[in-house]
């Protein structure tokens, strides 16, 4: 036997035909179980393309997705107190901090820009709920205030996404009075005669629901979204009674009047710029990259008839 043969050389030829395989090349739907590549998500905004079940967004993304050729400028947000109250449960909460921000990238869970959604200018927000929830707390407030006073000074319209599990416990009282900051900051757009559109992910719970959540001109939910104040489990455990299907979902909550409708991740951002255009008092937007031709003098349309006669 050749051991040179029958060994070594087979061996030297799998080290260096060794791929590196990333483990994120699949996302599993949490709803119907398909295995989704991710190319193919992304380019879906995170929606199955099998059942339609709307997965998790990062601000980022969406507004990748949202503002015209993905063309975005992040608006500052004042930096609170980093621990006003030395909280420490299992983990002291600047630690809890740092590791969120490591596992997302960003610094806080809201991020704030300006650009434009069919040539519309616009200002919008959107909360990150994998930074700990999208939990509520001082930057929350000093986000949406700042995304207020941009609007006004600018004269665009604010929207919102909202997804938070409610106020962020870690800063106690100071997380609550986030709730009439944030409604004497919508009060502001409305003195303006500026649209607040606010557009409501799963999930939206807790203080965010109790405040600036639901004080939109107009409040649109992506499908099966979970809104409320008290979860159902909470509910059903305080009542002691089974809740109707669906409780508390975008689809039951349109039925019962809380919701103007239920809008796909994929046809939002042709929504967002119908109904911004419409409460701004424009027309409607052009479809494609170029103006609309101008009107013809009314001399040349009848040339114009008369030649085609």
């Amino acid at each position: 036997m050749n051991w040179i043969t029958n060994y070594v050389r087979p061996r030297i030829n799998s080290i260096f035909s060794r791929r590196e395989t990333p483990d994120n090349l699949w996302t599993k739907c949490d709803e119907c179980g398909t295995m989704l590549f991710h190319r193919e998500l992304a380019d879906n905004l995170n929606v199955c393309t099998n059942c339609g079940h709307h997965m998790a967004i990062t601000p980022r993304d969406r507004f990748t997705a949202l503002f015209d050729g993905g063309i975005f400028i992040e608006v500052a947000v004042p930096a609170p107190l980093a621990d006003p109250l030395q909280f420490r449960d299992q983990k002291k909460y600047p630690d809890r901090m740092k590791a969120a921000q490591k596992s997302t990238g960003e610094s806080e869970a809201m991020l704030v820009a300006r650009g434009e959604i069919g040539r519309t200018p616009i200002v919008a927000c959107a909360q990150d709920f994998s930074f700990m929830g999208g939990s509520m707390g001082m930057y929350v407030g000093n986000a949406i205030i700042a995304a207020a006073e941009e609007a006004v000074k600018l004269k665009r319209p604010l929207i919102l996404f909202s997804a938070a599990g409610g106020a962020r416990m870690q800063e106690g009282i100071l997380s609550l009075m986030q709730m009439p900051r944030t409604t004497v900051a919508v009060q502001m757009l409305k003195e303006a005669n500026l649209p607040y559109i606010v557009v409501l992910t799963h999930p939206t719970t807790g203080g965010v629901t109790a405040s600036y959540a639901m004080l939109g001109d107009v409040h649109i939910a992506e499908p099966n979204a979970l809104i409320c104040f008290a979860g159902p489990r909470v509910i059903e455990q305080t009542i002691r009674e089974k809740l109707p299907e669906g409780f508390q979902r975008a689809e039951y909550l349109l039925d019962h009047g809380m919701l103007d409708r239920v809008t796909k991740r994929t046809e939002m951002r042709d929504e967002l710029i119908t109904i911004t255009r419409m409460l701004m008092g424009e027309p409607p937007a052009v479809k494609g990259d170029l103006p609309a031709p101008a009107p013809l003098p009314v001399e040349e349309v009848a040339t114009e008839d008369a030649a085609k006669e």
